[in-house]
């Protein structure tokens, strides 16, 4: 059997970056011989198989033609004559097309070892375009890879282009790019898949209401950036920064601002309202996507709330609760957490504020601590029906502005 290590696994070890999954590409197989092999099929579109002794997935190699719309418009060939240079050069970009053979020799008909050497993300083939996830992937990359240094070559982002013009990308299913999107919030800098399919001018058909944060104006004095398509890519990659892998974290920050692109121009670039304004833009986007309920729940929070949290301080201790309460805090504690990562991403994704102080986060936090050791049995002692709930917001008001000095 001629199999050969190929994809992400050659890719990584070139970079220099811990080994994840290892993949597999068979020449000159069949899914007789395979299965003959002991090899268990279970690839659903492709023939893809699972090494009896290791569980790592063996693909055979195959070539793709194009024959309808979408990423799904495929056919593929999987023939036992279909070289390994065929097989890779239906791969999206050239470090994603490398193979190492048993020995650990490189096979690398396409300069995808020169390219990582480079930091150079570049499609392989024109065959490329023939597939629009491939835009969102390539974004997706960015956000994994832009901090090694690598930049989309300028002929990638020229077809990328083409392809945002051609309307195809409209053919992708919101579980798709909810999961492109998932994926690059997770990453070091999701700011670069938010930058490059902006660059690409492909952002518009994923996430209109990010794109349209792009040339908006802010206060110069709060943010030194001004275009507010600029300070959510900040916000963005402060988030990563600060819950490094955290994609639930991601979402609110990538979100928190929608309601800036609705501002009307005599009002720029104040931007009153805003964060009231956000929740119907975010909730079009969240049904659009599909996104699952926990997601919502907490952009839509932060979207609501971040300038109370921000003016913490100002705040009594009634309407500190009032806020707790609207979020769901003493139901889910973890939320309030939560909101104040996101908050402090927002005040620090700013141009030259990225070291300043949040304590308003910590405060928030230990505000809900305050009136959740209010104690709902002793409370109720002597009391019945509606009367328990109202003494036990007057406990948990009291408790919070004992523990934070704040007026009743």
């Amino acid at each position: 059997m001629k199999r050969y290590l190929v994809g992400g696994a050659v890719r990584d070890r070139l970079l220099g970056l811990p080994p994840g999954d290892r993949d597999w590409v068979v020449v000159g197989e069949t899914q007789a011989s395979m299965e003959a092999a002991g090899f268990k099929a279970v690839g659903r579109d492709f023939p893809v198989f699972l090494d009896p002794h290791t569980g790592e997935e063996h693909a055979l190699a195959r070539t793709e033609r194009k024959s309808g719309r979408g990423y799904r418009g495929f056919v593929v060939d999987a023939d036992p004559s279909v070289t390994l240079e065929e097989d890779l050069q239906r791969r999206d970009f050239t470090i994603n097309a490398i193979a190492q053979d048993e020995h650990g020799h490189l096979i690398d008909p396409y300069g995808g070892a020169r390219d990582i050497e480079a930091r150079v993300l570049r499609h392989v083939g024109p065959a490329f375009a023939e597939d629009p996830l491939r835009v969102l992937r390539a974004a997706r990359f960015m956000a994994r890879f832009a901090d090694l240094g690598f930049t989309v070559a300028p002929e990638t982002m020229a077809l990328m282009r083409e392809m945002a013009a051609s309307g195809e990308l409209s053919e992708l299913t919101a579980e798709r790019v909810w999961q492109e999107l998932r994926r690059a919030l997770a990453c070091r800098t999701p700011s670069a898949f938010i930058r490059t399919l902006h660059e690409a001018d492909a952002l518009d058909a994923v996430l209109p209401e990010v794109e349209a944060l792009y040339g908006v104006p802010q206060r110069a004095e709060y943010h030194p950036e001004v275009d507010t398509g600029v300070h959510i890519e900040l916000v963005c990659d402060m988030a990563a920064q600060l819950a490094p892998g955290d994609d639930l974290i991601g979402f609110a920050a990538l979100t928190h601002d929608l309601g800036k692109a609705l501002t009307p121009e005599h009002v720029l670039p104040k931007h009153l309202g805003h964060e009231q304004a956000g929740v119907a833009p975010l909730r079009r986007l969240c049904d659009r996507l599909k996104v699952p309920t926990e997601y919502r729940q907490l952009a839509e929070a932060v979207c609501r709330e971040h300038l109370n949290v921000h003016r913490f301080d100002e705040l009594r201790a009634r309407t500190v609760y009032e806020l707790l309460a609207r979020c769901d805090g003493f139901r889910k504690p973890a939320r309030i957490a939560q909101m104040a990562i996101v908050c402090e991403a927002d005040k620090r994704g700013r141009a030259g504020l990225q070291d300043v102080p949040y304590p308003q986060g910590r405060a928030l936090q230990d505000a809900l601590a305050a009136a959740m050791t209010v104690r709902a049995d002793e409370v109720a002692r002597g009391l019945s029906g509606p009367d328990v709930g109202e003494a036990m917001k007057r406990a948990r008001i009291q408790a919070i502005a004992q523990a934070t000095g704040k007026r009743p």
